[in-house]
């Protein structure tokens, strides 16, 4: 019984079995957005068997297969085993308004809030945004002086000064402008009334119209404390995770709640199986290479 065990678990028709059945099984969570199918107990009996079958059919054959070939098997193993293990670590999401904390994160496994053993903390929520279209209206008294058509980044001249138009702020609907005196700063002025210029600047400014802004960057400052004190502080951005220990946390979303204050979703991520995965893609990777240079050879003679 042994002996037939092995030799089922050694074939190719196994291979080919196992591989079709992960394709049929994974195809919910491609097309229909079912992400517990690859944490599931089905995947991960797929997975073992995968790697049992590669192992056992690397074995029987071992001193039939080129050497290159057994590199590739050795990384699709080593692959597959990090994929099981992935199998025991979680996704968690959770909705943080800037300048809020939570130490408690929704577990997609569980289907629950679940603590997270931490306050995670939204300290800031910063956005880049490409240069947008705006109309500035510029007034000396009561008089009317002139409409300014430009982008933010840009400037314009009146008299001897040079405004700049810096940024334009949201939902205020907030222009921030700066002042030069030729090339020195002397101030800076925005549209909701927050002035810092000489008393004798002589003009006023109004936002007349703009283009809704594109955002071009968001990065979200996060820290994570415990009984008040700060453990980590770092940057997380949409591909560039804020790291701590086994923990990844990534900038999914900007949004604003019905306060109109901005809010940042933070997924969780820990995957103890990632470096294996990784390393195994590098070992397929130069058995791939070593077997074709091995065929390049073979085809010179």
């Amino acid at each position: 019984m042994l002996q037939k065990a092995y030799q089922i678990l050694a074939s190719k028709k196994l291979a080919i079995a196992l591989f079709a059945v992960i394709c049929l099984v994974s195809m919910p969570g491609t097309f229909m957005e079912e992400r517990d199918i690859y944490s599931g107990l089905m995947t991960g009996v797929l997975l073992g068997l995968m790697g049992l079958n590669l192992s056992f059919c690397t074995l029987r054959r071992w001193k039939s297969l080129p050497g290159p070939v057994i590199i590739m098997h050795a990384g699709g193993t080593l692959i597959l085993a990090g994929s099981l293990i992935s199998s025991f670590g979680f996704v968690a999401t959770v909705n943080i308004s800037e300048g809020t904390s939570t130490d408690k994160v929704y577990r997609w496994d569980r289907k629950e809030d679940t603590p997270l053993g931490v306050n995670l903390s939204v300290k800031k929520i910063n956005m880049e945004y490409y240069p947008s279209p705006v109309k500035v209206g510029v007034r000396k008294g009561k008089e009317k002086v002139g409409l300014f058509e430009l982008k933010t980044g840009g400037s314009f001249n009146l008299e001897n000064f040079r405004i700049k138009v810096d940024s334009i702020e949201f939902p205020e609907e907030n222009l921030k402008l700066s002042i030069f005196d030729k090339e020195r700063l002397i101030g800076s002025v925005n549209t909701v009334g927050d002035s810092r210029f000489p008393q004798d600047f002589p003009y006023e400014f109004v936002l007349v119209a703009f283009k809704d802004p594109i955002v071009k960057r968001v990065r979200v400052d996060l820290a994570l404390n415990r009984d008040a004190e700060i453990i980590a502080e770092g940057v997380s951005e949409v591909n560039g995770p804020f790291k701590w220990n086994d923990l990844r946390f990534y900038n999914t979303s900007i949004d604003r709640d019905k306060y109109g204050f901005l809010m940042a979703g933070i997924q969780i991520v820990r995957d103890p199986g990632r470096p294996y995965v990784y390393f195994g893609f590098c070992i397929l990777g130069l058995g791939a290479a070593a077997y074709l240079v091995r065929r390049l050879q073979v085809g010179k003679r």
